[in-house]
């Protein structure tokens, strides 16, 4: 596969407002990075939405209430996820997310079972884990603030989002440079153009670059930058995989077109989707 010149561009100047955008968002305050992830959320459930419609019939004919009544169970959890933000915490905000997802959920599995579709709970289902349950978790370690002896000593909840944006980031370009100059073995059918040289080169520059940038600049632990890259850019892969298996089943090449070079909101963040769920577990459970 030959380098072009004029897609890299493009696709370097879309990753790099891309960066910008989610440093806003993360660095300014509280509400810029719930607002950046509430478009992110509802951006990435429009066109999924979409492109069940183009695979499922069960899910083409469900009523708009039907096909909406999830993506606003997945608020509900983000409105949860909340909770410690010092500025958007309220015992109020914490109950009234509550009984969003569960009216939310009863509506949901109510309106399946009398009309018996299955497809639309199935779809359903799948959208919530990998968008919502995905930027809730990615609210949730925003939130996690400074740990006391932990591998970074400094805000973890600062830290951990931008490293997980970058590695994908770093990850997905350098996958395509790669990819481009000396990839010959396909990885897998769902996605012809991506390649095993391309797919491994990518993820060992990123884990290479962001280990000795973390180390340089943050003196966190090595092991601890190595693991987490690690684990966002094999998930990513996995994410990258999902979604282009579902653009496949739909006979379509981008999810949208909001971001040039890249396609739309599903093409821009399906890897950094599974990856943040991923760490988010790896988090919890190890540190």
């Amino acid at each position: 596969m030959a380098l072009n010149k004029q897609v890299l561009k493009t696709r370097t100047i879309t990753s790099i407002v891309f960066v910008i955008v989610m440093l806003c968002g993360l660095l300014i305050n509280s509400w810029s990075f719930l607002i950046l992830f509430l478009i992110i959320h509802f951006g990435c459930w429009f066109e999924y939405q979409k492109i069940a419609g183009l695979i499922s019939r069960g899910y083409v004919i469900a009523s708009p209430l039907q096909k909406k009544i999830t993506s606003l169970a997945g608020l509900g959890l983000i409105m949860f996820m909340c909770n410690n933000f010092p500025a958007l915490y309220s015992s109020t905000l914490n109950n009234f997310s509550l009984y969003l997802i569960s009216i939310c959920v009863i509506i949901l599995l109510i309106a399946c079972i009398i009309e018996r579709n299955l497809q639309l709970l199935l779809f359903s289902l799948i959208g919530f884990i990998y968008i919502s349950v995905s930027c809730a978790c990615m609210i949730n370690l925003r939130t996690t603030g400074i740990i006391s002896g932990n591998a970074f000593s400094i805000d973890f909840g600062l830290i951990l989002p931008l490293l997980i944006i970058v590695t994908v980031w770093i990850n997905d370009t350098m996958a395509y440079i790669v990819g481009s100059l000396i990839g010959k073995t396909q990885l897998s059918k769902i996605s012809p153009k991506k390649t095993w040289e391309g797919t491994i080169g990518g993820a060992l520059l990123a884990i290479a670059t962001v280990t000795i940038a973390g180390y340089n600049f943050l003196k966190a632990d090595v092991e601890q930058l190595i693991i987490i890259s690690t684990i966002t850019c094999i998930a990513g892969i996995f994410g990258d995989l999902f979604e282009s298996k579902l653009k496949r089943m739909a006979n379509i090449k981008d999810s949208g077109k909001i971001m040039p070079g890249h396609g739309g909101f599903l093409d821009r963040f399906d890897s950094l989707l599974l990856a943040v769920i991923c760490v988010w577990v790896y988090v919890k459970l190890f540190l």
